[in-house]
């Protein structure tokens, strides 16, 4: 079943400054404020639906920090 075999209309309150931003965003893209919002659930709920050593693969990718550093790092911390 993908997101769209089922609609649900709901009523949410967002605050301004978001609204704004979806604004902007959706008129620099040219998509409508709702397939914005569509979209940021249906990615919540697939990474919130998958487990947590699947989640954090590939967490260290984005740093330049070696492992063995940063557990030495963390460690001096400890004072150990």
């Amino acid at each position: 079943m993908t997101v769209y075999d089922v609609t649900m209309r709901t009523v949410i309150d967002v605050p301004d400054e978001v609204i704004e931003a979806l604004d902007r965003l959706s008129s620099s893209k040219q998509r409508s404020r709702a397939s914005f919002i569509r979209e940021a659930l249906a990615r919540y709920v697939e990474q919130s639906a998958l487990p947590n050593a699947q989640a954090a693969f590939g967490i260290w990718s984005k740093t330049n920090k070696d492992g063995v550093d940063y557990q030495t790092d963390i460690r001096r911390e400890w004072g150990s």
